[in-house]
């Protein structure tokens, strides 16, 4: 049992051991400027030599711990490590723009001292001489990459293209960006040029579709809600239907509007407005006016008046001969009696 974990541990210790090796044969020296005079400046406002790297694959990866060198006695197999790690510039931790992010640059500062910042190396790098640059994994044995810079005018640079290397004017010096960009290079062309195993676009391509995807599954779940919502509005409006809902609705104000009356004015009132006893009294005034009301309290009086409504039974007898009627058939002429 003790075997087979320590037969693990050293699996796990080897593939992890390759997996970094991978990922630090991603980092490059892509550019080195020697000799600035007039190129960029450091926090300082100081113009130093600087060495760019480049992560050439699309996935971050720290470089704190590995080592740059340019002494050539380093390339020895023999030398121990203690030996080789004095002839090299380690790069500091503790700063996060070691780690370089896929597809990124960054740049370190020769001729300097570490005291003025985690990207400033105090690795000797001549101005107008050629020099041997050497990048070397943290554990100061593993070459990672290496480049013999020549002699460099004022400002020029040596950059990468490609597998190929070539020497660029000070007005065409990339810090920082890439090297070289093509203004009629087709986009095919540079997509192969730039990703020529297909992992970018292949990882593009998937976010793309499961991009889509997720905005289709927030569209039809938002839609389910609302559909469902709609639903239960429907369901109550034919419990309770809308009319009866109004008809509480304004009863609930009337009687909030009498409550707010009898809170104002008093019980006294009952919650009748003002204006409602200002229009009883002027109607009573308008009528005494008038002299529409009795003069007797308390008394009906009743006169009689003739209506004329037996008129017609007078013409139809003027030309007949006048029958006296008999007290037993008499017809019964109606008056208006007087009630005192």
């Amino acid at each position: 049992m003790n075997n087979f974990r320590v037969l693990l541990s050293g699996l796990l210790l080897t593939s992890a051991s390759v997996v970094m090796a991978q990922g630090a044969k991603n980092i490059r020296i892509n550019e080195v400027l020697t000799n600035n005079t007039a190129n960029i400046q450091d926090e300082y406002g100081q113009r130093e030599a600087w060495i760019e790297l480049e992560n050439t694959s699309f996935t971050t990866y720290n470089i704190r711990g590995m080592y740059f060198t340019t002494d050539r006695s380093v390339l020895d197999p023999d030398m121990s490590v203690p030996e080789r790690i004095k002839r090299m510039s380690v790069i500091p931790s503790g700063d996060p723009r070691t780690q370089i992010g896929g597809r990124q640059h960054l740049l370190f500062f020769c001729n300097s001292t570490p005291t003025q910042g985690k990207l400033h190396l105090s690795l000797k790098v001549p101005m107008s001489e050629p020099v041997w640059i050497g990048f070397y994994n943290g554990n100061a044995v593993e070459l990672i990459d290496s480049v013999t810079v020549p002699a460099l005018a004022a400002d020029q640079s040596y950059a990468r293209h490609g597998d190929k290397w070539s020497v660029k004017s000070a007005e065409n010096v990339t810090a920082g960006i890439e090297n070289f960009i093509k203004t009629d290079e087709t986009k095919d062309a540079y997509l192969k040029r730039e990703d020529p195993h297909g992992i970018g676009i292949t990882l593009l391509a998937m976010g793309i579709v499961f991009f889509c995807l997720a905005l289709l599954f927030l569209f039809f779940w938002i839609f389910g809600l609302i559909m469902r919502h709609i639903e239960t509005a429907k369901k109550v409006a034919d419990v309770q239907p809308i009319k009866v809902v109004t008809k509480t609705v304004e009863v609930t104000h009337d009687i909030a509007h009498a409550t707010g009356n009898i809170l104002q004015d008093g019980l006294g009132k009952k919650g009748i407005d003002k204006e409602v006893y200002i229009a009883v009294i002027s109607m009573a005034l308008k009528q005494y006016q008038d002299d529409v009301h009795d003069v007797e309290s308390g008394i009906i009086t009743i006169r009689s008046q003739r209506t004329g409504w037996s008129d017609e039974g007078s013409q139809m007898t003027h030309f007949s001969t006048p029958v006296i009627p008999t007290s037993h058939n008499a017809p019964n002429i109606p008056t208006t009696p007087e009630i005192r």
